[in-house]
């Protein structure tokens, strides 16, 4: 069996399960789901989101708490679950905004980061009474500034910080260079004198986020000790403690052969130090310390499935030509920011525990060579009608995805619950 396979039972066999020849989605064969739905579609397992995060929460105890970024998967119904389960939210616009307040989150519980927020987004979200916006270039400075004039308001911000090159890791790294995210951390005095003078801003925190995907607990502890030292040299600065300490998010999932899973356990175990050196400074020792997870907490819970169309071979190559592809999960397809091209972990969902006969090409309906699930996956013998499934699919999906390229069918969104399955949305 192909390593990819193998990542590939390993996640079945931890957050699904199979009956017979079927894929279980929270306790749904994949097949109940498909000729219910139709396909494509993308289903997530609450159950599954809830144990990711009720896992990181309490590996985080006495810590830091946890706020949702949401740009990882912004379906209402999503957010509520997690909202439900204790998370706050963390938005990059005010279309994530009206999803986390559909979803039922106090504008209190809720953060606004991004590099290029438009004035009329922070008109409206402070005017609704967000609970911080984290500031990332003097224009927006000024705008939130004037925009708390016009209300006769202080309003909460936060700084944001692109540290230095020694905090960077992750696959993408986020700090450390150039870049339109945040302050410079060398700039770090100016800005937070420029902000404690005005009179229309409340300084209450930093954040940095130094890069995502992160599987290392070693280099998220390492980020993590940078920032608490950044928000100490910050609140020293500001002659003042501060309230709340964003530490970013990047915690990763396993997608590709040889990636391990993030231990928790390896984390909390480097916890102590950190508790210690927030402790020993009386200007941070009260901040709020909050991480913000995104595809960490939603990732694992989803599956794309799509049926197959064709099977066919092509000069000695098989290919399963499926009705979905790159138009609703550009991720999987390896266009989203990949440089090597590498298969997410695939599963013949309809054909569980068959013999595989040997590797196909798992290809979508769109008349580019682009459009490819699986580029060498070890498969059993597939036919028409026949489901395919994409797992790690919870996070970036449609609304990371050109949904409108060749104008196909929006893929259904299924959140499955407890054993029941409801439509919650169909992108357009």
């Amino acid at each position: 069996m192909a390593t990819d396979a193998t990542l590939a039972d390993r996640l079945v066999a931890d957050q699904f399960g199979v009956a017979g020849a079927d894929l279980l989605i929270g306790g749904i064969p994949a097949r109940a789901l498909a000729e219910r739905f139709g396909t494509p579609l993308f289903a997530y397992d609450a159950g599954l989101i809830r144990r990711s995060y009720h896992a990181l929460a309490a590996a985080l105890e006495g810590f830091a708490t946890i706020h949702y970024s949401i740009k990882a998967n912004p379906n209402p119904a999503v957010v509520r679950v997690l909202h439900a389960a204790g998370a706050g939210i963390e938005i990059a616009s005010l279309g994530e905004f009206h999803a986390a307040m559909k979803a039922g989150v106090d504008p209190a519980q809720i953060l606004f980061a991004g590099p290029g927020k438009r004035r009329s987004e922070l008109a409206a979200v402070i005017s609704a009474g967000i609970g911080e916006i984290h500031l990332e270039s003097h224009e927006e400075m000024a705008h939130v500034a004037a925009i708390g004039a016009s209300l006769g308001r202080r309003v909460c911000v936060a700084v944001r910080v692109n540290p230095i090159a020694e905090a960077q890791g992750g696959a993408m790294r986020m700090g450390g260079k150039a870049a339109p995210f945040g302050f410079d951390e060398e700039d770090l005095d100016a800005v937070v004198d420029a902000v404690a003078g005005d009179p229309h801003l409340d300084l209450t925190g930093i954040h940095l986020f130094a890069g995502t995907q992160i599987l290392d607990a070693a280099v998220l502890i390492g980020q993590w000790r940078h920032g608490l030292a950044v928000a100490g040299r910050a609140a020293a600065r500001l002659g003042r403690p501060l309230r709340t300490i964003d530490l970013g998010g990047g915690l990763g999932i396993p997608y590709f052969a040889g990636e391990g899973t993030l231990d928790l356990a390896a984390v909390r175990a480097g916890l102590p130090e950190l508790i210690a050196l927030r402790d020993a400074d009386p200007l941070i020792r009260d901040a709020h310390v909050l991480v913000e997870p995104g595809r960490y907490l939603v990732g694992a819970s989803g599956v794309y499935l799509s049926a197959v169309l064709a099977a066919k071979i092509s000069r000695g190559q098989r290919f399963l030509v499926v009705d979905g592809g790159m138009h609703h999960h550009l991720a999987a397809s390896g266009n989203l920011g990949q440089v090597i091209k590498r298969d997410y972990p695939v599963a013949a969902a309809s054909r569980m525990g068959e013999p595989l006969v040997g590797q196909a090409s798992v290809v979508g309906p769109l008349c580019t060579p682009l459009d490819t699930l699986a580029r060498k996956v070890e498969m059993p013998t597939m036919a028409e009608g026949d489901l395919v499934a994409v797992l790690q699919s919870g996070a970036y999906g449609p609304t990371a995805s050109p949904v409108g390229f060749l104008s196909h069918p929006a893929p259904a969104e299924v959140l499955v619950d407890a054993g029941a399955a409801q439509l919650i949305s169909r992108v357009q």
